[in-house]
């Protein structure tokens, strides 16, 4: 028995020194890095050749300057009596700021329309218009109580009343078209307050 434990044992250290030949060869040959055999240089391409090329920029002929605007006369003032004053506590609302107007050259005699002047009684009609919507519009906002509006109504009071400032103002320069304009705006929102 003797015998049978001495070839077992030598047979155990065979297959111990067999497994770790085994197993430092594996990590071996995992460790090693794989190389490539070296192939001939790859052919690089020549850059073209770079062109810069200048270009002349014809510079742009200074702007004329525009002509001197024709002085107006003044509009003549009315003589019409003011209302008294009311003695109704009001806020007075911000002035309104008004982009400027576009500024543009005035048209060559070619291409200019004819300019006709309105007949004076289709002018004073459409005055007549505008001042009977703007009375309309401040009846309507005399029946209000401001103090009693939401915010938004006080804003659509103050709104109601630059319309009629700026008609009154159109007025004056006897641009009717648009005082027209601006006194429908300032009725129609003072109707929808008395609602």
């Amino acid at each position: 028995m003797q015998k049978f434990n001495t070839r077992t044992r030598t047979v155990c250290a065979l297959f111990a020194f067999c497994m770790l030949n085994f197993a430092f060869l594996g990590c071996a040959s995992r460790a090693k890095a794989v190389t490539l055999t070296e192939g001939p240089p790859l052919a690089v391409p020549t850059p073209p050749a770079h062109e810069i090329v200048v270009e002349e920029v014809a510079e742009a002929p200074p702007p004329e300057p525009p002509p001197a605007p024709e002085p107006t006369p003044p509009a003549p003032r009315p003589t019409a009596t003011r209302p008294p004053a009311r003695n109704e506590p009001r806020e007075t609302p911000a002035p309104a700021v008004a982009p400027p107007p576009p500024t543009t050259p005035p048209p060559t005699t070619a291409d200019a329309p004819a300019v006709r002047a309105a007949p004076a009684t289709q002018s004073a009609g459409e005055e007549r218009k505008v001042r009977d919507l703007m009375a309309k519009a401040a009846g309507d906002l005399k029946n209000v109580d401001y103090q009693r509006l939401s915010k938004e109504g006080k804003a659509q009071y103050d709104q109601s009343k630059r319309f009629s400032d700026e008609a009154q103002q159109a007025i004056k320069e006897r641009n009717f078209l648009l005082a027209l304009t601006l006194a429908e705006k300032a009725a129609t929102l003072a109707a929808e307050l008395v609602r």
